[in-house]
């Protein structure tokens, strides 16, 4: 849905726009109607309609599918879209279940900032303990079996509570995800349940034969990780001789399988320089999208806190990724931390450059108004648009913020969304501490929840390793909090 624009900097103040959307879903008739079909579930069935994959069986058909038109015309005209993207876009099926999920939750909640949603765009499920690496910055002490992993069918219960939700996305993580037992069946079962399915790995375990069974069954997104171009340096890292050679094969047979394909690199002192390199090799690999993932010494990764990078460092890093991105040659440039959306913010306004980067996983072209949508869905998701979920099916804010919020099997999923505490105060921007809590650009960065966990011990906190909070800091506040 990227359009291209003309001009450049912000046509349109964010107020306005929020005040549009509100004027447009809050009034008590369009709330009324969206209750209404979100309530006798024929919202996607009206989907279907007004996109023309199916024909409307009666005159309420007809009804309900004016409105959602209605409601899609004029969500693109306050983002600056047109309705003909928005209609190719949500002919798929993700895209028209995350339509859905939006329309619900402005139902139950109205237009708020960030958008509250009554359930989660994207769930990473930790399938698994087992690995058969050794990573230093492993958030989750993979290695051996655990003995309270779901069997197979307690599995397909989680997947069927995932979808009951509403939840549009599931990526399969671990540990090792493609060492378990029945994988490919569960990505499979994941895949007739509507819900856009990617995996995380480390890749060395992807041959060709591999790679085409996945693209077979469903799978849609693959983020394989590698940390250096020097082979010796990732071996090192991740604890297994052989590792860099086998994790590229993996990534040469996904590509060609026609998956989409991602090259993941947490970024430490050990390959801050070599960012530029690794940015290189993907060209070269022809992978889609390269993401820089922010370190988060959380589990194993607390044994090398000192390979955090600095403030500086990492604000050099989002502007140098940022320009790899407007570079627009094929290869989609990302950044798990929040702070990317500050820095495309900063430099539409000053004119150097057209993409706002709301979330790691949506690039936007900016068009006036769009601006409304960073404030909307961007910054740290951590238990707001994405949560996670442990190999034994305990639920997380997010695999880097180690807190129990209860278990999807036990408890049921929808109930923990909707009710967990823990989660109702990362939805609330406004109680945020310090740097986070005054900096202008909290609601479409916000800090990422899960370092300040991991620093401070407390979700609420400043993120040590933004510029902005650093400053704070160094005016004679203190960024840290209790728990």
């Amino acid at each position: 849905m990227n359009d291209e624009i003309s001009g450049k900097g912000v046509e349109h103040s964010t107020p306005d726009a929020v005040l549009s959307l509100k004027k447009i879903f809050e009034n008590p008739i369009s709330r009324w109607i969206i209750r209404r079909l979100a309530r006798v579930e024929t919202l996607d069935r009206a989907l279907k309609v007004y996109l023309g994959i199916d024909k409307p069986k009666n005159l309420s058909e007809r009804v309900n599918t004016w409105i959602v038109g209605y409601a899609i015309s004029k969500g693109a005209s306050v983002f600056g879209r047109r309705k003909e993207d928005f209609i190719e876009y949500f002919k798929k099926a993700a895209p028209r279940r995350g339509l859905a999920l939006v329309l619900k939750s402005i139902a139950e909640y109205g237009i708020t900032r960030p958008q509250k949603l009554v359930a989660p765009f994207l769930v990473v499920w930790d399938y698994t303990t087992m690995c058969n690496l050794r990573c230093k910055h492993c958030y989750s002490n993979a290695g051996k079996p655990a003995r309270d992993e779901l069997t197979i069918e307690e599995k397909k219960k989680v997947v069927d509570e995932l979808h009951d939700a509403g939840v549009v996305a599931l990526a399969f993580s671990g540990g090792e995800p493609t060492m378990c037992k029945g994988f490919l069946e569960m990505v499979r079962y994941a895949n007739k349940k509507d819900l856009y399915v990617s995996v995380a790995t480390n890749g060395t375990l992807i041959t060709r034969e591999f790679a085409r069974k996945m693209k077979e069954v469903g799978v849609e997104y693959v983020e394989i990780s590698l940390d250096h171009t020097d082979p010796e340096i990732h071996d090192e890292f991740r604890g297994v001789k052989g590792a860099w050679k086998r994790t590229v094969e993996g990534i040469k047979n996904c590509v060609e399988a026609g998956l989409v394909t991602c090259i993941a690199t947490t970024v430490t002192k050990y390959n801050y320089d070599d960012i530029p390199n690794m940015i290189e090799l993907a060209q070269k690999l022809k992978v889609h999208r390269f993401i820089a993932f922010n370190f988060v010494p959380t589990r194993r990764g607390r044994e090398i806190i000192d390979a955090d990078i600095t403030p500086k460092e990492m604000e050099r890093l989002l502007n140098f990724l940022y320009d790899k991105l407007e570079e627009d040659n094929g290869l989609e440039v990302f950044s798990t931390c929040p702070a990317y959306a500050r820095i495309s913010l900063e430099r539409v306004e000053k004119g150097e450059g057209y993409n706002i980067t709301p979330t790691h996983f949506a690039g936007v072209h900016l068009k006036g108004k769009a601006i409304a949508l960073a404030e909307f869905i961007g910054g740290c998701g951590a238990g707001r648009n994405y949560c996670a979920i442990e190999h034994n099916g305990d639920m997380q804010p997010c695999v880097f913020i180690p807190i129990r919020i209860g278990n999807v099997l036990k408890d049921g999923f929808e109930n923990l969304w909707r009710n967990s505490e823990i989660l109702e105060m990362l939805r609330n921007r406004e109680l945020l501490k310090n740097g986070c809590g005054t900096c202008r650009y909290k609601y479409v960065c916000g800090g990422c929840r899960a370092r300040a966990y991991a620093y401070h011990n407390d979700i609420l906190a400043s993120d040590p390793g933004c510029v902005v909070v650093k400053e704070f800091t160094q005016s004679g506040h203190n960024t840290a909090g209790g728990v």
